[in-house]
């Protein structure tokens, strides 16, 4: 099963508006897929759901549930602070470790409103999926200036249509 999470907990964000134009490419090609917005979570998750009181929050483990049954992943990340939401890194940390996304695939797609599309964050984000198992697909679109080049519900740029038709192609394959 292929997970395609919106990086932050942003409600109606541009992450999970990314994350419906992935899906309805893979719908498609006719590949399955689920959906996983961390504007979903509980707001109090890191508190009820972490650490002592693991296993306590059915909101969260119906979350955290999506991702055990999947083996790949999308990652769609916006930049916060030249890097990603602790919100993502949160929900990150109380998944089980160390297996959750050990010799699992995944792929990131980057979304800022500054001119660097994110990279940092995909770079951070990178090494924390890799040092939990994760093999991440080299191909790492960084749509820049997204105001600019996105109408909420379809990218204007066609360099970015492009990029996210590719990055589904070798997804797919990957």
């Amino acid at each position: 099963m292929i997970t395609l999470l919106s990086g932050t907990n942003r409600p109606a964000s541009n992450s999970r508006a990314v994350v419906d134009m992935y899906a309805k490419l893979l719908e498609a090609r006719g590949i399955s897929y689920q959906i996983l917005d961390l504007a979903d979570l509980p707001g109090d998750f890191t508190t009820s759901a972490l650490y002592d009181n693991v296993g306590k929050n059915e909101k969260f483990n119906k979350l955290s549930s999506l991702i055990a049954a999947s083996d790949k992943f999308v990652f769609v990340v916006p930049e916060y602070n030249s890097s990603f939401p602790g919100v993502l890194k949160a929900f990150i940390d109380g998944l089980d470790y160390p297996n959750t996304f050990r010799d699992k695939k995944g792929a990131l797609i980057g979304i800022s409103s500054g001119m660097q599309g994110s990279g940092l964050s995909l770079s951070h984000l990178t090494d924390i999926l890799n040092y939990l198992g994760m093999h991440v697909m080299a191909m790492k679109p960084k749509f820049a200036h997204i105001e600019k080049n996105f109408d909420g519900s379809k990218l204007t740029n066609e360099l970015y249509q492009e990029l996210l038709e590719q990055h589904v192609e070798q997804f797919i394959k990957f």
